[in-house]
C-alpha cells in the first residue's frame, strides 16, 4: 500500500497492487476503482485490460465511473424517488430527471482498506454511509474484499444497516480484453446466461416487464459478436444508443453460478463472469465520446470499452415484481461476483 495522492481538503489517497502468478490488480481507495487488472493473452503476454487513468486528479475530474465501486444503488432509479416503510425518499437527479448510480455516490468517497486484511492476494476495503448519505436512510456499514487466483478476480460484498434501505452495490469496471486503449470492444464475442431482459422507455428506466430474449437483438444465449446487431433498427437498441441494458440472469436462487462469458478474438483472452446476483447489465460504450485520455496518454474512443455489472435490476425500489432490493436492521447483504480469465 502507497500514496497515491491526496483530496483538495488533504486527504490521503492509497493504492494497492494485488499479485498472483498470472493475474495482477491495483486499485485505490477513491471509489475502490480499479485501476489495472493485467492478465495474459494465448502467448502468454500479459496485458491491461481495464480503462482508467494514471493520476487521482484524472478519476476526481471525470464521470465514467471507471473501476468504481458502486452505490447506495447501482443503476437508475426513476425521478430519483422511492418509498419504502410509508416515507418518500428524494435522490439526486444526475441522469436527466433519474438518479444514476445514486449521484455523488461511493465512486467519489474515500473508502479505507484495512491493513490487518491485506495480503498479496487479498485486501478488504470498508465504507461508512450515514444516514441520509445521498438520500438514503440509515447507516451502512460496508465491506468489500478484492481476492485474486491465477485465473480470478473475487469481489464479495457485506454491509449491514441501523435502520430499512434499500441496497444494490456492483462494480464499474471498463474492460477491453484486446487492452486498454484498443480502438473498440465491437469483435468481442458475448454469450449471456439469461432467457430475458427488462426492456426500458425512453429514459432507460425499466417497464416492469420481463421479456423473452427470443427473436431479438438481446438473445446472446450463443454467443455473437457485439458488433453483430447493436446498430439494428431495433426500439430498445435506440432508447440505449445501443446496449445498455439489463439481463435477467437464469439463475434466481442467489447461488453462484455462470452469468456469461465474453472473449477477444485477436488476443484469445476470455472472460467469464460467476455472480449471487440476479441480474447484469450489458453496457457497451455508447456514451463514450472519442474525448477521453486515459492511462499512458491513451485515447478512449466511443465503445473501446464494455461494463458488465451483477446487479438487483434498474429502479427495483419502484417495482414491485423485480427482485426486493430492501435491507432490515439485524440482517447482512451479501453478495460475490467472480471475473475469470482464460485464454484460448
Amino acid at each position: 500500500m502507497k500514496l497515491f495522492g491526496t483530496l483538495p481538503d488533504g486527504s490521503a489517497v492509497n493504492i494497492v497492487t494485488l499479485k498472483t502468478s498470472k493475474l495482477e490488480l491495483t486499485f485505490t481507495e477513491y471509489g475502490g476503482r480499479v485501476i489495472s487488472l493485467k492478465t495474459p493473452d494465448r502467448g502468454g503476454k500479459n496485458g491491461d485490460v481495464i480503462l482508467g487513468y494514471d493520476t487521482l486528479n484524472e478519476y476526481l475530474k471525470e464521470g465514467a465511473f471507471f473501476g468504481a465501486l458502486i452505490g447506495r444503488f447501482g443503476n437508475r432509479i426513476a425521478s430519483g424517488k422511492f418509498s419504502l416503510n410509508g416515507r418518500n425518499y428524494q435522490l439526486p437527479q444526475n441522469d436527466g430527471s433519474n438518479c444514476l448510480h445514486s449521484g455523488p455516490g461511493y465512486h467519489s468517497r474515500v473508502w479505507h482498506v484495512d491493513a490487518s486484511t491485506l495480503t498479496d492476494t487479498s485486501a478488504t476495503l470498508h465504507y461508512l454511509s450515514r444516514d441520509g448519505e445521498d438520500g438514503y436512510p440509515g447507516n451502512l456499514n460496508i465491506k468489500v474484499r478484492y481476492s485474486l487466483t491465477d485465473t480470478d478476480w473475487r469481489i464479495d460484498y457485506e454491509a449491514t444497516t441501523d435502520a430499512s434501505t434499500v441496497i444494490n452495490l456492483t462494480q464499474h469496471a471498463y474492460f477491453n480484453l484486446g487492452g486498454a486503449g484498443h480502438a473498440t470492444i465491437l469483435d468481442h464475442e458475448l454469450t449471456l446466461h439469461a432467457d430475458k431482459f427488462t426492456p426500458v422507455n425512453s429514459n432507460l428506466i425499466p417497464t416492469g416487464e420481463l421479456r423473452s430474449v427470443a427473436g431479438t437483438p438481446f438473445d446472446f444465449r450463443q454467443p455473437h459478436r457485439v458488433r453483430e446487431r447493436i446498430d439494428q433498427d431495433d426500439e430498445q437498441l435506440k432508447f440505449g444508443r445501443g446496449y445498455d441494458h439489463n439481463w435477467v440472469l437464469n439463475n434466481q436462487n442467489g447461488s453462484l453460478a455462470f452469468a456469461g462469458e465474453i472473449s477477444e478474438p485477436g488476443t484469445g483472452r476470455v472472460m467469464q463472469i460467476l455472480t449471487t446476483e440476479p441480474g447484469m447489465q450489458f453496457y457497451a460504450g455508447n456514451f463514450m465520446d472519442g474525448a477521453m485520455t486515459g492511462k499512458q496518454g491513451q485515447r478512449y474512443p466511443w465503445r473501446s470499452g464494455f461494463c458488465l455489472e451483477t446487479q438487483h435490476y434498474p429502479d427495483s425500489p419502484n417495482q414491485p415484481g423485480f427482485p426486493p432490493t430492501t435491507l432490515n436492521p439485524g440482517q447482512t447483504y451479501r453478495s460475490t461476483t467472480i471475473y475469470r480469465f482464460t485464454a484460448k
